[in-house]
């Protein structure tokens, strides 16, 4: 119970601890062991059936009928073998998707077959999971556009899965920031990966000191505690991912200071599948040193490391 406690208390003045304080050996030790048990988890995510390994293609949808299945004559062509040649087919219509499976094929949405016609996809709805085999698909939207997110449970990426190269981890790049506020309909530029733009909600910058540099990260909404960043640095494109890295922030509270953990910064899904659709840091948040913390490219498959952001 007392080496317990010890632990506890350890981690508690990691959390509100000065990153210019020299961290005792077991300090050290207790700050690698959460960071450790964190990078965990995050592998474990990343092989779920809902994280990014498994992602075996994104079709864009068409509006009216768009028919699928496995042989070459369709619109949206599944991989051999794991479905029919003709399953079905998607109906875009009135902003709402119905897929209508064919006769003899098994398609289910909750564990329940669809015997006619089934909506998948309407915009006051939660992501509808459809399942046929070790096959899963969704509708998912961006911007304006509709497509079909399909996943293989049984995909060779997520078999092969070795891990993500990381940095070892180093205290000095966890480092404080102070936080300018926005104003309440302050908005930024984020394009994604296929070229689409969006202005996204913005609360303010976090700036800090980093390698004998003053620098800027613009935030943007991520969930009820927490903050999102998108940066690149120096290291994008060369041993990190061309397109940048995401890091999670504590959001300001009273009288605690706000801190960046940068060996927390971890890769987008578009490291893993060129299927997914991730959003690339904006110009201003390229940081013009070399963020040596967090995690590596992840260099299995050819697509890993197409895109480049500029740091200059």
């Amino acid at each position: 119970m007392k080496r317990k406690f010890l632990g506890l208390a350890l981690l508690a003045w990691i959390a509100g601890c000065s990153p210019k304080k020299e961290f005792t050996p077991e300090e050290r030790q207790a700050y690698e062991a959460s960071l450790n048990a964190w990078h965990t988890r995050r592998l474990e995510d990343v092989k779920a059936p809902d994280g990014w390994l498994n992602l075996v293609g994104l079709y864009w949808l068409e509006p009216g009928p768009n028919t699928f299945g496995s042989s070459e004559k369709n619109n949206i062509v599944f991989p051999s073998g794991k479905i029919a040649e003709h399953a079905g087919y998607f109906i875009v219509q009135d902003n709402r998707v119905i897929l209508r499976a064919d006769n003899n094929v098994t398609i289910t949405v909750h564990g329940k077959p669809i015997t006619t016609e089934q909506v998948v996809f309407h915009p006051d709805s939660s992501a509808i999971i459809v399942e046929s085999g070790s096959l899963r698909w969704n509708i998912i939207r961006r911007d304006t556009k509709l497509a079909v997110r399909l996943r293989d449970l049984d995909s060779e990426a997520t078999k092969s899965f070795a891990g993500i190269e990381r940095y070892p981890v180093d205290p000095a790049f966890r480092v404080e920031a102070g936080f300018e506020k926005a104003d309440s309909s302050r908005t930024i530029d984020i394009t994604n990966i296929v070229g689409q733009t969006t202005a996204q909600r913005s609360p303010g910058t976090l700036v800090f000191d980093l390698l004998g540099k003053k620098h800027r990260l613009d935030v943007l909404e991520g969930n009820k505690d927490e903050f999102f960043v998108i940066f690149a640095d120096v290291t994008s494109g060369n041993e990190t991912y061309g397109g940048g890295r995401f890091v999670y922030v504590k959001k300001p509270v009273a009288g605690e200071a706000v801190y960046i953990d940068f060996n927390k910064a971890y890769n987008p899904p578009c490291v893993f599948t060129p299927y997914a659709t991730c959003p690339l840091p904006p110009r201003q948040n390229a940081l013009t040193v070399e963020v040596k913390a967090g995690e590596k490219n992840y260099s299995a498959g050819s697509h890993s490391g197409n895109a480049t952001v500029s740091v200059h």
